[in-house]
């Protein structure tokens, strides 16, 4: 496992560097913001309009699978290194060992707007929820049909947020000591707040 960060050099963000000065609540790449969040939505209108428009189950399961796909395709590789400067990808070496590599943006002068950065990990976090919630559903209502599609929805989706995360905060251990200390002060709030009141 790879980590790149501020002290490696990467040059696969040369392409977007502004050199006039812009305000950090406003959205550099709109047309990347767009297509974060269309592919997502478009997926998830499909799926729940899929009943009324069409009676037919394989042109909404094409449409669906179609969309996640070059959503994976589109975060990945795009509105995720212009959005928030970030970058994720497996990578297999010579012998067959198979390798995550993480990169993050340089430099400070090419930092992301905030509006950018919140639509991107609110549209990150939020889909892949709802594609969770989607599989309950069907399969407590028995629409085994729709499990496969539901579940590529949480793999593609997942597998996005998980390479995200990952590369935002670092390897498993620094997941594990965050949610470790997360759930440490919740803790002590909870024991303090329980001593006040005793």
């Amino acid at each position: 496992m790879r980590r790149l960060d501020s002290s490696d050099d990467v040059s696969l963000f040369d392409a977007e560097e502004d050199t006039g000065r812009k305000s950090k609540s406003k959205i550099k790449h709109p047309l990347a913001s767009f297509f974060h969040l269309f592919f997502r939505v478009s997926a998830i209108l499909v799926y729940l309009l899929c009943e009324l428009l069409s009676s037919s189950f394989i042109a909404p399961m094409v449409t669906i699978i179609l969309l996640l796909c070059c959503d994976f395709w589109t975060v990945k590789n795009i509105s995720g290194r212009l959005m928030v400067g970030l970058r994720w990808w497996n990578q297999v070496d010579d012998d067959g060992k198979s390798h995550w590599v993480f990169e993050s943006r340089k430099g400070s002068g090419k930092q992301a707007s905030d509006s950018e950065s919140r639509i991107f990990w609110l549209g990150l976090i939020i889909c892949p929820i709802i594609w969770v919630i989607f599989a309950f559903s069907s399969l407590f209502s028995f629409k085994i049909k729709w499990l496969a599609v539901v579940i590529m929805g949480v793999v593609l989706q997942g597998a996005n947020m998980y390479g995200y995360v990952r590369c935002k905060v670092g390897t498993k251990t620094n997941l594990k000591n965050m949610a470790t200390s997360y759930f440490g002060r919740q803790f002590l709030k909870q024991a303090m707040s329980n001593q006040e009141e005793s």
